[in-house]
Order: structure tokens, then sequence, then C-alpha cells
């Protein structure tokens, strides 16, 4: 276990904040993995219901699935193990390839079952370019803001509030206009305000950016028409379920059908051309008719279990760039699953949004893969208190023991030293360790 300073001080001088470098926190990990079995447990169960409807041979959506799940092991993988602060350096290439991966997804002809411009079609594979946006504008959106608290001018008209709005207007015109995804532009702009209010920005200039938000929203709804009919359906469901009603009335009877305790793996009812798209969008109402509200509560426990991790990862994270990336994820994820899950149980307007990890879908499975890669490698640096662990060791041994990181305060490079059986690193640690750290390797430092 290293330690480095991360060189934040109380106002009474006595208890120092630094970061220690440990295990990565693995419930990550084992939340992602479950909510990633359920996923494919249920497109296993339903693929003889998709192959009637669709045509397809029964194992076509279980390989594709099985699929873009190594691959998304495999972004995880290298999100995890490239620096983060390369990830940084890499914000430009990132956002450039975003957006000729967007121009692409434009210009490429769509089919009569998916006539928006979002995929990339290349043979029988098609990658979601606002997935790729997504994650270029984390990073961007985390250094742009780092920088920006760094320098002082959170508040400043010229240099922070005008580039946000001139982002809001382009991915308001490419995603939600042309693109015709107005569920991935929520979750964009949930991403930018969640961070905006992590670094402090003046409430006065969140309020401009809330109201720029709003009227943009309205704009797109009351500009195109089947979105007025979604929102007319929302509020009056049952007034229309014949017609564009549809899909949220299917949804409601497949939720209701699984009762307390489901249908069972081998009951698909709804998924025999009932309900549309119950692979991907419509997945969670799938699920609720199999497992019922017991299995909902579960996934629904999954789902808290992996924010709840974030916010703590947060909470210990001493470096803003990584805090702001680590509070993107948690906006992008669970803003996203809220609006799924809320549409599948008649809570919110019903909205072409996969459910994280579960829906059937390469690129969704791909880019969440990616960015929990990045919390993965972001929770082994946790802060510490210089404080609490001279408390827990006078629980530990009966009387106060010293810590000393910092005996030589005018060098550059320092040692310090831990006492033996140190509450720090647990049973075994010798009689003295000695952790040499460079201070100019720090990012900078949030008190």
């Amino acid at each position: 276990m290293s330690f480095v300073s991360s060189r934040t001080r109380s106002k009474s001088d006595q208890d120092e904040v630094h970061v220690r470098r440990h295990r990565p926190d693995y419930w990550i990990v084992v939340a992602a993995i479950f909510l990633v079995v359920i996923g494919l447990t249920v497109v296993y169960a339903i693929s003889p219901a998709l192959s009637v409807t669709t045509g397809t041979p029964g194992s076509h959506y279980v390989l594709r699935q099985l699929l873009a799940i190594a691959l998304s092991a495999v972004a995880f993988t290298v999100a995890a193990k490239v620096p983060i602060h390369t990830w940084r350096r890499l914000q430009r290439p990132l956002l450039v390839a975003a957006a000729v991966g967007t121009l692409l997804a434009l210009i490429t002809p769509v089919i009569p079952q998916y006539p928006a411009h979002r995929w990339i079609r290349l043979g029988g594979l098609s990658f979601q370019s606002v997935e790729a946006v997504k994650f270029a504008l984390l990073i961007w959106l985390a250094s742009f803001f780092a920088v920006r608290m760094r320098e002082g001018t959170l508040g400043n008209r010229k240099l922070t509030l005008q580039p946000l709005v001139v982002l809001i207007v382009i991915v308001g015109v490419a995603i939600a206009g042309i693109q015709s995804d107005f569920g991935s532009t929520v979750v964009i702009m949930a991403m930018m305000a969640a961070m905006a209010f992590l670094v402090g920005m003046p409430m006065k200039r969140l309020v401009m950016i809330g109201g720029v938000l709003i009227i943009g929203a309205v704009l797109a709804i009351s500009a195109t028409p089947y979105r007025r009919e979604r929102l007319l359906t929302f509020l009056h469901p049952a007034s229309n379920c014949l017609t564009t009603g549809y899909q949220a009335c299917q949804a409601l009877i497949s939720v209701g059908s699984g009762g307390i305790s489901g249908l069972g793996l081998g009951q698909n009812v709804q998924a025999y051309g009932y309900l549309p798209e119950a692979q991907d969008d419509s997945i969670f109402a799938i699920y609720a008719e199999k497992f019922g509200f017991i299995g909902a509560v579960v996934m629904l426990g999954l789902f808290i279990t992996l924010f709840a991790r974030l916010r703590l990862i947060i909470e210990r994270t001493q470096d803003t760039f990584s805090r702001l990336v680590v509070m993107g994820i948690l906006a992008w994820l669970s803003v996203q699953m809220v609006i799924n899950v809320g549409a599948m149980i008649g809570l919110l307007p019903l909205k072409g949004i996969t459910l994280p990890l579960v829906s059937y879908g390469g690129t969704s499975v791909l880019s969440v893969g990616a960015a929990l890669g990045l919390v993965f490698q972001i929770s082994r640096y946790t802060s510490f208190s210089s404080r609490n662990i001279e408390r827990r060791s006078t629980r530990t041994s009966g009387h106060p023991q010293t810590l000393s990181l910092f005996p030589d305060r005018t060098s550059d490079t320092r040692r310090h030293e831990l006492p033996n059986r140190s509450p720090v690193r647990g049973r075994g640690a010798s009689a003295v360790r000695r952790t040499t750290y460079a201070a100019d390797n720090m990012e900078e430092d949030v008190t």
C-alpha cells in the first residue's frame, strides 16, 4: 500500500487529509456482474419468442449479447488499466471520434424497423453513436469543470457559461433534433448538471443553464408531433392503448401480470409480439413479468448498491477530475435507469432508452463497461484522515500512537513512517515502512 499526500489541511492544521492506494472497490464489479447475468438470463428466456416474431435463429440474440458482454469486459479492463489522466489527455481525440461517429450515423441509410439516424451499420453489425458521445463528453466535461474550478472562473460568463450553452445547443440539435434521441439528451444534460453542482457553480449560473435546458426541452417536445403524442399518452394512458399508447399499456400489463413472485422463466406472454422492443427498451417489464415484484426489488437493490458505491468513491476521492468523472457516471447510469424503469411502470413518458447493463444491445453494454472501468481504477485511490487513524489506533491498542507523514516539510519528496501493527496496513505490517512519493506527480487538490 502506497501513500501520497493531497496537501489538504484543515483549519486547525492538525487533521491532514491524505490519499492512499489500495485494493479497488470490487462491489462495483459484483453488482455489475449480477445485473449483466440478469439481462442475459432474460434475453435467453425470451429468445424463442423473439425468433418467432423476428424470424431469426433461436440463439441469435443470446450469442450477440454474449459477444457484447465479452467486448464490454475488454473495455472495462482497458479503462481500468490506462491511467485516468491519460484519458484526460485524450479528451480531444475522443470528442473528434464521437463527432465523426455522429456524422456517420447521420449519413447512414435507415431501415424500416429503426427509421432514426442513430446507428452506424456495417454489414450485420451496428453501433449507436450517442454512446461514444456520452463517454467523450464525460471526460471533456470533467476536465472542463476541473480547470474552471482551479482557475476560480466557474461564474465567468465567457469562459464557463458560453461554452456550456454552445454544448447544449449542439447536443440538442444533433442528438435530440436530428437523431430524435431525446432520452440520451436528457442523460447528457444530467451529467453536465451534476458535475456543475459538484464543483459549486454559482446558483445564478445554474439557474441560467437550467432555464436554457427547460426552453430547449419545451421546443423539442412542441416541435415534434410524436413527442406531443407521447406526453398526452402519459397524461391519459388508458385513452390511447390501441394507438400511440400501445407500448406503454402493454408494459403496464406485463409488469402487472408478474404479481408478487412472477410467472417464471418459461412463461413468455408479452414477448410474443405484444410488447415492442422486449429485449432492450422494454426488458424491465419482461423481467417483472417473469420474476414479479420480488425480482424487481432485487434488481433495483443491485442498482442502488452500485450507485451507493459510486457515491462513496466520490466522497473519498481527492482529485477533482476523478471525482467529476465518477459523478458524471453516477448521473449517467442513475438517470438512464430511472427513465427506463419509470417509463415501464407509467411514472414517466415512454422513451427509447436502454436499462444499463441489463438491456440487449452491444453499444450500450460496451460503453457502460468502459465507464465502470474508469470508476474501478479511481476507486484504488481514496482519502483518509490522520486524526481518524489516531482514533482507530487508540481503540486498537489502548493507547494513542502517532503517525508522522511530514517529518520534513521543506522537501518536495518526503518520507513517512508507520508504527508497528499500523491500523492503516493491518496485521503483519513491518516495524517501519517508508514510502516515497513525488509531490509534483499529484493532480490538483481540493479542500
